[in-house]
């Protein structure tokens, strides 16, 4: 099959996948992967996932790609394990070993080491991520031995809870604010507890209001016939489900498609979601009660709610 002919097989699809990633992928590979499925020209996904992660990769097509944001800045849940007394150049298992340590601590040591790191805390990123230091990646840096100072950031652990202790593994679910790098948090209890950590598997449970277990694998995205694979798919505006909801009357709607602020219809401050006849885009209601336009759609089909 020619390029042109590739090419003329996307087609025009607006919705969020919740797709359940599996170990081995990167994001992006993913994402590819299940936007074939769909034939959709246009994709994203909200907030990557390591090879070694599976787990809820909201994948948004079309008109939903222009509020990733709003996912990538929610909080997320993971499931997390930890190989206590082995630290590696990554923090996880696909680095190399850097040094080996006996394990000595309790179960009580480690739930009361873990429970020190729930709350506002500092984080440095790893070396290994996809952060940018001068146009490139660090890890680019970090697979060339070139070692980039990177200033602590402050994020929220807002539940730390150890799930189990065997010998050396300790499993926790981490319910933590963006910009959180669990393989970072693995390493800082391993040093914590004097002998080190590195994380062997993670999985991602939740993000916002979305939850894996809502969530197809590609396998089972392939199993459905190819004329249903659209009913998976959720609307543009669920991603918005949290934010206060406007109704306008058709005149008022057109004016605010058009980009045009209006008079706010209700007491409120902040973002909000706005509709006519269907979902038109989010805006902001500002201090002075208008109702300024933010982010809007092409007049697409949604299912409200």
């Amino acid at each position: 099959m020619s390029k042109a002919s590739m090419r003329r097989r996307w087609q025009q699809v607006d919705g969020v996948l919740l797709l359940d990633k599996p170990r081995g992928l990167s994001s992006n590979d993913a994402l590819q992967k299940a936007r074939r499925v769909f034939q959709a020209a246009k994709a994203g996904h909200t907030g990557t996932l390591d090879p070694l992660a599976t787990g809820l990769l909201p994948v948004l097509f079309g008109e939903a790609t222009k509020f990733s944001n709003l996912l990538l800045d929610s909080d997320k849940t993971y499931e997390a394990t930890l190989q206590l007394g082995v630290t590696t150049t990554t923090g996880d298992a696909e680095g190399e070993v850097l040094d080996t340590r006996p394990v000595t601590v309790d179960e009580a040591a480690i739930r009361a080491v873990c429970a020190r790191f729930i709350g506002p805390i500092s984080q440095v990123p790893p070396m290994y991520s996809a952060l940018k230091y001068e146009g490139k990646p660090l890890y680019e840096y970090a697979r060339q031995g070139i070692h980039i100072e990177r200033p602590a950031r402050e994020i929220t652990i807002h539940a730390l809870d150890v799930r189990r202790v065997a010998g050396s593994q300790i499993d926790i679910v981490v319910h933590c604010s963006k910009g959180t790098y669990i393989r970072t948090l693995a390493a800082d209890i391993g040093a914590a507890l004097a002998c080190g950590a590195h994380l062997t598997a993670l999985r991602r449970t939740q993000s916002g209001g979305l939850d894996v277990a809502d969530a197809y694998t590609l396998e089972g995205l392939l199993a459905i016939e190819e004329s249903a694979r659209s009913n998976v798919l959720r609307p543009v505006d669920s991603l918005l489900a949290h934010l206060p909801r406007i109704d306008l009357e058709p005149a008022l709607a057109t004016r605010f498609g058009h980009g045009q602020a209006l008079r706010a219809p209700i007491d409120a401050r902040g973002p909000v979601r706005v509709y006519g006849e269907r979902f038109i885009g989010t805006g902001v209601i500002d201090e002075g009660g208008a109702l300024r336009p933010q982010r809007l759609v092409s007049q697409i089909d949604t299912d409200a709610d």
